[in-house]
């Protein structure tokens, strides 16, 4: 926990166990002008307060796996020089991971140099990494996953009932935080207006909080839409599962992504994705069985598209069973090969 950053986020953290993993939250010093002015300043203080803890509680483990090259990864490739056991880097980031091998950023590249191993959550980025000398050989594949205990199908019309939401109403569902225009808010918005003109008993709700909240509720007011979308703010994670079954649609129309989460989480209950052709989207929603994409910021489209969907005759047990891929149990054996191939190429070695 950043002393400076979470302070002016007004997060609080406190340490937890699930399961049989303990995570632990540890205080070190962060203010945002460090990213600018001294990133190697960043990574120190947060390597100190990590080595520190390591050394207090007398922590043995066989490897590091650091999600996100930034801060993470480039504080754990300094862990191992001192541990010496295994690294892998899992990298998520759409816009930050583009930067980095445009600029071929000296921080991120050292990262990956010094990694055993380098986890990028879609396929096809995975050439980019020769772009910045990084050897092909190291990289894998491994998507984003789901909670298959907590999302899967339930009765639409006691979802609806639960959550007080209209049971004759075609329901369009967007989560995504509200703090960036590039989960495309606004193209939803306005492909909305479109989509009432030809089905008046569609509503639109959008879950999430952040800094563009009152200029989204002002464009709703603009164009007419205040009883066709609801924004009603950020819900409990535990009941995410209950919105989407409520749902005839679950749409994401970004400008960019990685591989987001929602959308697996979103084939896990069985509902229909639609959204936009960026990221690692394509990867997942690979025929029209699942979803429909059209390319980003089109509202036009993205209309044609949620009428289509609101249209079709959607098949929730063939959604359902091609999502079980994705479940972090499965997710889970996939990355477990990538920590036994380590141990394969260690043992080759030595």
């Amino acid at each position: 926990m950043a002393y400076g950053m979470d302070y002016l986020r007004k997060v609080q953290h406190k340490d937890y166990i699930f399961d049989n993993v303990h995570v632990y939250f540890l205080n070190y010093l962060n203010i945002p002008l460090f990213y600018f002015y001294s990133r190697d300043l960043w990574a120190s203080i947060e390597y100190s307060a990590i080595i520190k803890f390591i050394k207090k509680r007398n922590l043995r483990f066989d490897y590091i796996h650091a999600h996100y090259t930034w801060p993470s990864g480039v504080v754990a490739a300094k862990l191992k020089k001192d541990i010496n056991v295994p690294l892998i880097i899992t990298e998520h980031t759409s816009e930050t991971f583009m930067k980095a091998i445009r600029n071929k950023d000296s921080q991120f590249v050292k990262a990956w140099e010094i990694s055993d191993s380098i986890i990028r959550v879609r396929r096809g980025d995975i050439s980019l990494f020769h772009d910045v000398g990084i050897s092909l050989d190291k990289i894998r594949n491994v998507t984003n996953g789901y909670d298959s205990n907590k999302f899967y199908p339930m009765d639409m019309s006691i979802c609806r009932t639960k959550l007080g939401l209209p049971p004759d109403t075609k329901i369009i569902l967007n989560v995504a935080n509200l703090y960036s225009t590039v989960k495309g808010h606004e193209y939803l918005i306005t492909a909305m207006s479109e989509v009432v003109n030809q089905r008046k008993n569609s509503l639109c709700i959008i879950i999430g909080e952040g800094k563009l909240h009152d200029h989204l509720v002002k464009l709703v007011d603009e164009l007419g839409m205040k009883d066709y979308i609801k924004l009603v703010g950020s819900k409990n994670h535990d009941e995410i599962p209950q919105w989407i079954n409520s749902c005839d649609l679950f749409v994401l129309p970004s400008l960019n992504e990685g591989n987001p989460t929602v959308m697996f989480e979103c084939l896990g209950c069985g509902k229909p994705f639609i959204g936009t052709k960026v990221g690692g989207v394509p990867e997942i929603i690979v025929t029209e069985d699942y979803g429909l994409l059209c390319e980003p910021a089109r509202s036009k489209e993205l209309a044609e598209n949620i009428l289509l969907g609101l249209n079709h005759n959607w098949d929730s047990d063939l959604i359902k069973e091609y999502s079980s891929q994705f479940s972090w149990s499965s997710i889970a054996e996939n990355i477990y090969k990538v920590y036994s191939q380590i141990n394969s190429n260690n043992n080759c070695c030595h």
